[in-house]
């Protein structure tokens, strides 16, 4: 995986494809390439490293400069090193047909085995590159009139998923895309159409799109687009919109997406209460859910599922649903959950959570809950997205883009959304009146409690400056504040690869209390709250081993300010609200840790914004 872009239409395609690997760059970034149909033949150029190297060899080749069809692909490594070799896209032996591949071939070795033995031979250590020779066996040896027919023969021997694109030198006017499990969208513009794994490659050119299902297939050629299953059944696809506009993915003037991302978040959290919490009428509007709140009233059991920060999102969910909707709620990892043999009971509602709606665990584990009779609901940023398509129902988060892999807005808005789901069950089934409207007007103080918080960012850059070459930190918090000290610890870790572990603050002394020495610095999540004289003897234990304090607490406690060396204050509000305004402080620590550090903090190592594959 990670970035597939591809194009067929008038203009020249090289320049297309490479812009678009640019904005596909936050998916995934250790190698690039290109490949595209000029004078009869395959043109390709791959190398490892960022786009800009890849447009500065395309450019010194004159590769493209005729070629109206072509695709690209911008890889997170998978199977192989990032090298040339394993970049994509992948050619056959003949050198006629190459494809670029997001996804795993689970059975690629014993494919591999099989080619090899048919005369093949391979030049990467990818399984993506079992697939153009698959495609080019059934080609050349089993008499496919043509290669859709080919692709489509080749797909029905794997096993795993894949967002593919396909170009066949003999075919040269045609591009063959296809997807199961790995998102792909199609562009459709004047006379053009752009293949891609991601709308911000395609939103420059046409907010007109199709969304492929799994096991669909589309063809794209001068006679136009057309679709059909991977068993060559027509298919009728309707063209959407996309929402959101080029302006959106732009940074605007801020250093890095992730900071533009955080400075977002009051307008963003904003948005995404606007025509949902009607204040004036003590009520929430919850449209993706409202066809079933009969059943969603009656709910037995919720169960919250995600992946890194999402699932931090639905830790605090769990409380959220417990509190105020008063139903008995799990927090499973998506990635554990459909391999355990989950117990699905009547009455059981599960919700999937992700930024992307395209993350490859969490769409195993929905639709494995589904499969167990589960009511699967939705809570995604990407309208169109996979999730969002096979979840019965479900509310969008309408965040707009982001770009940066590390979350942030997403973040807020997944608490927010949480947050409106339980108020809508609660009161349907328990809470009254008074209850609703004190939340709901809480509720719409936060984004200027958010805007007010972020007015401390340059203080917490000073404050980070003094601790930022310590390699390990401990982030601890009680209640609904520890999963936002685990979110903590994963921002601070995944940018600036500080070594930072998140606790229950309880839980210090089993054990991880060990851990702390002289110098270490140790951040609190302390707003006022039932547990706060708890947390103050939590606080109490690391300064007499020399930790240093660093606390997010609630604007006029001086009583913390005598015990921690650093205060970071956010505005009171009722604690099931609190996580949206302690979590700021946090992003801002591990932002400024990162740059501090000369850290790519947009792009950090190893890491991609939507994760594909499990």
């Amino acid at each position: 995986m990670c970035g597939i872009v591809g194009y067929v239409g008038r203009k020249q395609a090289a320049g297309i494809l490479i812009e678009g690997l640019k904005r596909l760059e936050y998916r995934g970034y250790d190698s690039a390439g290109i490949a595209v149909l000029e004078g009869g033949e395959l043109r390709i150029v791959k190398c490892p490293g960022r786009i800009s190297r890849l447009a500065e060899r395309v450019a010194a080749e004159s590769v493209g400069e005729h070629a109206v069809v072509g695709i690209a692909h911008t890889r997170w490594a998978t199977h192989g090193a990032p090298t040339g070799a394993n970049a994509h896209p992948h050619a056959d032996c003949t050198g006629r047909i190459a494809i670029v591949h997001n996804g795993i071939v689970e059975n690629y070795a014993a494919l591999k085995q099989l080619l090899v033995e048919k005369g093949h031979s391979f030049r990467s250590e990818t399984d993506s590159e079992v697939l153009a020779h698959l495609i080019s066996e059934f080609y050349n040896n089993d008499g496919c009139e043509t290669i859709e027919r080919a692709v489509q023969m080749a797909l029905r021997e794997v096993t795993g998923t894949y967002g593919l694109a396909v170009l066949c030198a003999d075919e040269p006017d045609k591009l063959v895309a296809a997807r199961k499990g790995s998102p792909l969208i199609i562009g459709v513009g004047a006379d053009e159409y752009i293949v891609a794994s991601d709308a911000s490659a395609i939103v420059e050119h046409t907010v007109n799109v199709v969304y492929l299902n799994d096991n669909e297939m589309a063809v794209l050629d001068g006679q136009g687009l057309r679709t059909l299953t991977i068993d060559n059944v027509p298919v009728s696809k309707q063209v959407q919109q996309i929402e959101w506009s080029l302006e959106q993915i732009a940074l605007g003037g801020h250093q890095h997406f992730m900071l533009k991302e955080i400075a977002e978040q009051p307008e963003a959290i904003r948005t995404c209460i606007s025509g949902r919490l009607l204040a004036r009428e003590n009520r929430i509007q919850l449209g993706g859910i409202e066809q079933l709140s009969r059943e969603l009233v009656k709910t037995k059991r919720v169960i919250l599922t995600g992946c890194g920060t999402a699932w931090h999102a639905g830790l605090i969910g769990e409380f959220l649903f417990e509190d105020l909707a008063r139903i008995p709620t799990e927090v499973e990892y998506a990635s554990e959950f459909r391999y355990r043999n989950p117990i699905i009971e009547d009455g059981t509602v599960v919700i999937a959570i992700s930024q992307s709606g395209e993350t490859a665990d969490t769409l195993a584990a929905l639709q494995e809950a589904k499969r167990r009779g589960a009511l699967a609901l939705g809570v995604v940023n990407v309208v169109g997205s996979t999730i969002a398509r096979e979840t019965d129902a479900g509310v969008y988060l309408h965040v707009g883009p982001e770009i940066g892999v590390a979350s942030t807005k997403a973040f807020t808005a997944q608490v927010v959304v949480l947050a409106l789901m339980s108020l809508y069950l609660g009161r349907r089934r328990f809470m009254s009146e008074a209850q609703l409207r004190r939340y709901l007007e809480a509720l719409e103080a936060i984004p200027g409690q958010m805007k007010e918080v972020l007015g401390y960012s340059e203080a917490i850059q000073q404050t980070v400056a003094r601790y930022v070459d310590c390699e390990n930190w401990l982030f601890l918090g009680r209640g609904y504040n520890y999963p936002v000290a685990l979110e903590g610890a994963l921002k601070l870790k995944e940018i600036s690869y500080i070594h930072a572990e998140g606790l229950p603050a309880a839980e210090m002394k089993h054990g991880p209390i060990a851990l702390i020495q002289e110098g270490m610095p140790v951040v609190f999540v302390a707003p006022r709250c039932g547990t706060y004289e708890k947390i103050l003897g939590n606080i109490e234990e690391v300064r007499a081993r020399g930790g240093h304090v660093i606390a997010v607490a609630t604007e006029g406690d001086e009583q913390i300010a005598r015990c921690a060396e650093h205060v970071f204050y956010v505005p009171d509000c009722p604690v099931p609200l609190q996580p949206l305004l302690t979590v700021l402080p946090l992003q801002l620590l591990a932002y400024h840790a990162a740059v501090a550090r000369g850290c790519n903090v947009d792009k950090p190592r190893n890491l991609a914004k939507s994760v594909t594959v499990e």
